[in-house]
């Protein structure tokens, strides 16, 4: 084979992005981690509340069961007190 009698060509292209751009790189990256992190946290507090309200929708439904057991309705006024029974004497079930 003969020797080549061109020199090769050095790659002019650059092999790093800058000092400074590495930096807003880096800085962007984490950034969006910390907000990826902050809405995990979020998500993880959602699903608490939400089994929250899971747990007190069941604790209001056993007090309507006691409400009906006792006054024969759970139609209550939770302002005052007050039971709220129809006009004809029968229980209103509405709510």
């Amino acid at each position: 084979m003969a020797k080549r009698k061109t020199p090769k060509v050095k790659d002019l292209r650059p092999e790093k992005i800058t000092d400074q751009q590495l930096e807003k790189l880096q800085e962007t990256v984490n950034n969006m981690n910390q907000l990826q992190l902050e809405i995990g946290s979020m998500e993880a507090r959602k699903h608490d509340l939400l089994h929250g309200v899971a747990a007190a929708r069941d604790g209001l439904r056993i007090l309507q069961t006691e409400f009906e057991k006792d006054y024969n309705t759970f139609d209550v006024d939770i302002q005052t007190g007050t039971i709220n029974y129809s006009e004809n004497g029968e229980v209103n079930k509405e709510d």
